[in-house]
């Protein structure tokens, strides 16, 4: 483990050494305005980054592999494995897929590593994308845009498309199916990942503070993610809702 946390921590100081910083607060030229009340929080050194995410992967993916056994009862493979990117040209981003054999796996990138201003930003993500897993979403939207696909190709048949215009219209239908639940999908993403943080003792509320430095994606129609304002609302929702029930934080499940 101190092995691991030494390449993370090199990897994230070059990171942070080639000047990628992303999410990091725009600089502004002074200008005769009152400061924003609330500040962007400090980035971390590469050494708390690393230290960050190993305590958090320690605390939280036992917790998350004890609910998806619970809620699958055996029928779903619960290993999870946790993955770095290490790619510096890539995003912050974290994702969840399943390797060759099945198994799930969480992936991070070091920008997503580096940019975390707190443990709670890194537990609540690791909570949300495990809750993809638990929740099946991945085969679920697969199914959606499947039907979708199915849907354009009936379209196309009726109308008498010729083969250029089917294909297109097979594609559009699966983006829109798979795309017709995504929305819902993030949003039960982050109630399940909030109660798997709470459970592994961090603030989610805390660590849905993140969603302040993303774009807000708005609620466009064809949208893959919900606004932001709408996502913290659900995760202090999920918060409130445990401690009106007298849940302790860091209580396990």
């Amino acid at each position: 483990m101190q092995g691991l946390r030494g390449l993370i921590w090199g990897a994230l100081a070059l990171t942070l050494a080639g000047c990628v910083q992303p999410g990091a607060a725009p600089v502004l030229q002074p200008a005769p305005v009152a400061p924003v009340a609330a500040a962007v929080p400090p980035m971390l050194s590469p050494r708390a980054a690393a230290d960050n995410f190993i305590t958090v992967v320690d605390r939280v993916e036992p917790v998350a592999e004890r609910l998806c056994q619970q809620r699958s009862a055996g029928r779903a493979a619960c290993d999870l494995q946790i993955a770095i990117d290490s790619r510096f040209d890539q995003p912050p981003n974290a994702f969840q897929t399943v390797d060759p054999s099945g198994r799930p796996v969480i992936g991070f990138t070091l920008a997503l590593i580096a940019d975390a201003r707190n443990a709670d930003e890194i537990a609540f993500v690791l909570g949300h994308e495990a809750a993809h897993h638990i929740l099946g979403h991945i085969s679920r939207q697969q199914e959606t845009a499947m039907r979708g696909a199915v849907m354009g190709s009936v379209l196309g048949q009726i109308t008498g498309a010729d083969a250029a215009t089917l294909d297109q219209l097979q594609r559009m239908g699966a983006t829109l199916g798979a795309r017709s639940y995504s929305k819902g999908y993030e949003l039960e993403a982050d109630a399940m990942g909030a109660e798997i943080a709470w459970a592994a003792g961090y603030d989610p509320v805390l660590g849905a503070g993140f969603f302040a430095r993303l774009p807000d994606p708005g609620d466009a129609f064809l949208g893959s993610h919900p606004p932001n304002g709408q996502r913290q609302a659900q995760v202090a929702a999920v918060v409130a809702r445990l401690r009106a029930a007298g849940v302790p934080s860091g209580a396990g499940l």
